[in-house]
């Protein structure tokens, strides 16, 4: 770089303060919204929504107007619908709700 050049040097600018970043989400959150408890479960977030008026759904939090699912909930639900083949005791398949 020429001695009188307008450029900064590599230093200079590696020295500079940098705005502070925002705090990154959690790579794994203990409470999840209904659209990423439905992409971790593989399922519609309009299937969890009608799960909770219905019933037969993961347990879920409010925090006044705002759902949450707890991950730990969701592994649990998803845990007790195991079945190793359709005649096991306590699997039954529901009709359609619609």
């Amino acid at each position: 770089m020429a001695v009188g050049s307008s450029f900064p040097s590599r230093t200079a600018a590696a020295a500079a303060p940098q705005p502070a970043a925002a705090p990154a989400a959690p790579a794994n959150p203990e409470f999840l919204t209904t659209d990423e408890a439905g992409a971790f479960l593989r399922l519609s977030p309009r299937t969890l929504e009608k799960q909770r008026v219905l019933g037969g759904g993961p347990r879920f939090r409010k925090f006044g107007a705002r759902v949450v699912y707890a991950a730990a909930d969701l592994r649990a639900w998803a845990d007790s619908h195991t079945y190793g083949m359709t005649s096991d005791p306590g699997y039954v398949q529901r009709d359609s709700v619609r």
